[in-house]
């Protein structure tokens, strides 16, 4: 008798697409798709804050094989957050690839801060994730991203898995940035490695793409400085240069600013926090806290 197949399990395929329009009383709701387990909620803001949408997945995380999907278009003039109420986890795969994708597609004049919490990336995870961005003439982009590799608080770490993390910022005239993380067969040795991550919990990126976004450099510089572990041999590196123990920060180029943290989990999530504080305040003219869905 010919053996039976193995069962064929049930995966996830969650997608939505939102656009912002410009309307008589600012940024405004134009158009909403959502396809299960993703969902989008609108919490009222706070006080002097751009309007809010929460993505949730209902499932309460992603398993091998399953696939999110988001698209974010912000028309000419519009200002708004997009966020997460909590983090993400990837669970263990048994083969198949867990897919995320993110569109973000910003009109001229446009401002958006992406600013979803930390994924979780259980041991033998296989993560692959693309995210994208095209900004028109003068627009605004404030992006945070943080990997948790293991479950820290329960002391895992990662000994197996995949993870493959693209990044693509374009602009008007074409290609401003692309970045890439890879990371297969050899996870653990370069997890370890004292030339690779050694030994880190997490890592985290911040964006901030803008005109003049330079000029932020000695504001984030300053958060760089205040971070744990930071002191005198912390040197500066260069007018569009700096490094600390935790974090670092770079210009690649004019009006593209990027800080990079590597470390503890807590203490990532504590940094990147803070330069998601400074930035949006200094750079977005937004208040000087993180956004509602952070701390509730």
């Amino acid at each position: 008798m010919p053996s039976a197949k193995p069962p064929a399990h049930q995966r996830a395929n969650g997608a939505t697409r939102l656009e912002f329009a410009l309307g008589p009383r600012g940024t405004a709701l134009a158009g909403l798709y959502q396809q299960s387990p993703l969902r989008v909620l609108f919490p009222t803001p706070e006080p002097g804050e751009p309007p809010t949408a929460a993505l949730v997945n209902c499932a309460g995380g992603l398993a091998g094989g399953d696939a999110l999907a988001t698209e974010a278009v912000l028309g000419a003039g519009c200002i708004a957050t997009l966020s997460t109420p909590a983090a993400e986890k990837v669970y263990r795969s048994l083969g198949p690839e867990t897919r995320v994708t993110t569109q973000l597609r910003l009109g001229a004049g446009a401002t958006l801060e992406w600013l979803p919490q930390e994924t979780i990336l259980f041991d033998q995870a296989r993560l692959r994730r693309r995210m994208d961005a095209h900004l028109g003439e003068g627009a605004r982009l404030l992006a945070a991203e943080m990997l948790v590799f293991g479950r820290s608080a329960r002391g895992e770490t990662m000994q197996g898995g995949l993870v493959r993390d693209q990044w693509r910022l374009h602009g008007p005239a074409g290609l401003l940035w692309a970045d890439g993380l890879a990371l297969g067969d050899d996870l653990e040795a370069r997890l370890l490695a004292p030339l690779g991550f050694a030994g880190a919990e997490a890592m985290a990126t911040l964006l901030l793409a803008a005109p003049g976004a330079e000029a932020h450099l000695p504001a984030l510089r300053e958060v760089l400085d205040g971070l744990p572990g930071a002191g005198p041999q912390d040197a500066p590196l260069g007018a569009g240069q700096y490094c600390a123990r935790l974090g670092a920060a770079t210009i690649p180029r004019p009006g593209l600013l990027l800080a990079r943290f590597l470390g503890d989990a807590l203490a990532v999530r504590d940094a990147i926090a803070a330069g998601i504080i400074t930035l949006r305040h200094a750079a977005l003219g937004q208040p000087a806290r993180l956004p509602r869905l952070w701390t509730t």
